[in-house]
């Protein structure tokens, strides 16, 4: 686990257990894991299916609850928070960028975008006129009163990139944000989310089972049956990607 001074930790999670018990059996997703990510920093998760990626994810961010352990997110203990302050906090510090985009087909893009301030209480009019915004910073104001269906595969993640900046979060959670893209669109929204990390300093942190994702990252965390195994920098992930490895 890195070491930071603990007023750049944005995200401390300690000895981490998550057990799913599906009736019959008890799988013990996490294993006691412990991770530090540094506020502007960008972190890959890597490891093969089945191996606790995005349960820690989702353990991290508050989506799902955790047996045991300890995880602060900009100071705030998650776990302990009453539902409706929790859903608050995701909604005004956290952005979410998931693989199969989570848009509602019936609304167009920008309805779309200005959900999360709609959860987190910003007037209609101001949500618009932020939504908008957050559609211009990913380049698809012209498209914003078209639905996802009328929408490319490249060009929905992009909405899904302006419903996690629209409200200016200081943590982005991505789950395989390129895994339903081409290689080109793939590398237009890594492009996209670098930008966002580089200009903005938003801090990210990405499941990818891609390893040239993971290379743009500032370090990999790789895991394997519910715990971390290693740890990677970006030149070491770069080289590997040069010499041909690194696939989940």
């Amino acid at each position: 686990m890195s070491q930071h001074p603990a007023s750049d930790i944005v995200i401390d999670a300690r000895h981490v257990v998550k057990t799913y018990d599906t009736g019959t059996v008890q799988v013990q997703a996490l294993r006691g894991v412990s991770l530090q990510v540094q506020r502007g920093e960008m972190v890959a998760i890597m490891g093969p299916s089945g191996c606790g990626k995005t349960t820690l994810l989702n353990c991290l961010s508050g989506l799902d609850e955790f047996d045991s352990g300890t995880v602060l997110v900009a100071g705030h203990d998650i776990a302990h928070m009453p539902d409706d302050r929790k859903t608050e906090f995701r909604a005004r510090e956290m952005g979410f960028v998931f693989q199969t985009y989570n848009l509602l087909p019936v609304l167009s893009a920008v309805e779309n975008v200005e959900l999360p301030l709609i959860v987190s209480g910003t007037r209609p009019k101001e949500a618009r006129e932020k939504a908008l915004q957050a559609l211009d910073r990913v380049n698809l104001r012209p498209w914003a009163n078209q639905r996802p269906g009328q929408l490319s595969g490249g060009q929905r993640q992009r909405v899904t990139i302006a419903r996690a900046i629209v409200n200016h979060p200081s943590i982005i959670w991505a789950d395989e944000p390129t895994g339903a893209l081409d290689s080109k669109s793939a590398n237009d929204i890594m492009d996209l989310i670098v930008e966002l990390n580089v200009t903005e300093q938003r801090t990210c942190v990405i499941v990818t089972h891609d390893p040239k994702v993971a290379a743009r990252c500032h370090r990999t965390i790789h895991m394997a049956d519910g715990v971390i195994v290693r740890e990677d920098s970006r030149e070491a992930m770069r080289a590997l990607v040069a010499a041909g490895g690194g696939a989940e």
